[in-house]
């Protein structure tokens, strides 16, 4: 039975569908399509059973080492099975987990939520009530049952600005990380994946009125252009929201404490200061 070799774990919002394609594209590099097949994590998924799991990896070449990228994995406390689903089937899997500033990755998580659907209250309120905004960019809190099941040495951790500072030199670490020895190369044809600023607010029936090819091909031929932008305009997110200023410094404090634990798994990672400006670097 096929199994990957390696796996993303996330986390959300950190770069890693970016990630995921760019080790796709290397040869000897097998990535499963959908990217996130969320096979240890969502139960209904997992249902499936290991012959579906397997056969998201069917595609490989011969000698290609194959893995997934799932965001999922690391949305503790929402899905609390995955480390020993993943451990039971996965014994010796490579682990990557990248992260990234964790109060942009609120905002991004926001923005992502909002153009779902699933969240519209205003940023600030939604802080108060969607405690995952939070919770999954608290990385070492994230990180630790995987560092008890797998030991450190199994996973990589990177960041979103590691790889924006040294993309090749990072490109390269990941792929040495996950075994594969041969030339890595990024690409600029891949751009930034999955960036949720000029999604469109969805609602019910979103993809079956937007999406679907039938009614989109009407909308366009009866529905003069200008019109048809200002809808859509009027369903996008104006502007980048920002965390208020009297909730700053507790979300800090908070992301300090938790850097402290991620520190204690990986000390002296350059991404624990180039992923927390707003912390004293540790170095």
């Amino acid at each position: 039975m096929s199994a990957p070799e390696y796996i993303i774990l996330g986390a959300m919002k950190c770069g890693t569908t970016t990630l995921a394609a760019q080790l796709g594209a290397q040869a000897g590099l097998f990535m499963t399509d959908p990217k996130e097949p969320n096979y240890f994590s969502d139960d209904a998924i997992f249902a499936k059973g290991a012959d579906w799991y397997a056969d998201l990896f069917a595609g490989a070449g011969p000698g290609d080492i194959c893995g997934e990228a799932s965001t999922h994995y690391t949305k503790r406390p929402d899905l609390p099975a995955t480390v020993a689903r993943m451990k039971a089937a996965l014994p010796t899997v490579r682990l990557a987990y990248m992260i990234r500033n964790p109060m942009e990755r609120i905002v991004s998580h926001y923005i992502h939520e909002w153009s779902q659907g699933v969240l519209s209250a205003p940023l600030p309120q939604a802080l108060a009530d969607h405690s995952p905004l939070v919770d999954y960019g608290r990385y070492g809190w994230q990180i630790a049952p995987f560092v008890e099941a797998y030991g450190t040495d199994a996973i990589l951790l990177t960041s979103l600005e590691r790889m924006k500072a040294d993309r090749t030199a990072e490109f390269q670490r990941i792929a040495r990380h996950i075994g594969h020895e041969g030339p890595v190369a990024g690409t600029e044809a891949i751009a930034a994946e999955n960036v949720s600023a000029k999604r469109s607010r969805k609602f019910p029936l979103y993809d079956l009125q937007i999406d679907h090819p039938v009614p989109r091909d009407l909308r366009r031929a009866l529905v003069p252009k200008a019109l048809r932008t200002w809808v859509r305009s009027a369903r996008q997110m104006k502007a980048r929201p920002e965390i208020p200023a009297a909730m700053v410094p507790g979300l800090e404090a908070r992301f300090a404490e938790d850097r402290t634990r991620l520190a204690e798994m990986f000390p002296n990672d350059p991404s624990l200061d180039q992923a927390y400006p707003f912390l004293e670097p540790l170095s």
